[in-house]
């Protein structure tokens, strides 16, 4: 029990390093982005945390986001000489969106007083 509990927060430390490492360049590390991203939705999935929830959400953001900046790029990119309008970009929004909304709630509960332990009856 105690080695899986060790697992998971290193698993979890993995991902939020991988997130930030990831955003040196947000187009070849988005792949490491995501992955982090993933380790953290499932560790706090996994430790019934409350914000489970928001990191699985920006979890998707991110994925969908990553999935249209592949798809343009490989397209030539949008706006100027491409032949795609600038809105296009549009579509590539959420990993930006994502992955600000998983460092602002990583950020706040590093930075937040820690919760008082439930008290267990014996």
């Amino acid at each position: 029990m105690k080695n899986k509990v060790k697992l998971i927060r290193i698993l979890y430390i993995i991902g939020v390093v991988a997130m930030i490492i990831g955003a040196l360049d947000p187009l070849e590390g988005s792949i490491v982005i995501a992955a982090g991203s993933l380790l953290v939705a499932v560790t706090t999935y996994l430790n019934s945390d409350s914000h489970w929830k928001i990191f699985a959400a920006g979890f998707v953001m991110i994925v969908i986001g990553v999935f249209f900046l592949f798809y343009l790029s490989s397209l030539g990119g949008f706006g100027g000489n491409s032949g795609l309008s600038w809105w296009w970009g549009v579509l590539v929004l959420p990993y930006p969106v994502g992955w600000l909304g998983s460092i602002i709630i990583l950020i706040i509960r590093a930075v937040g007083k820690p919760r008082p332990k439930a008290a267990i009856c014996v």
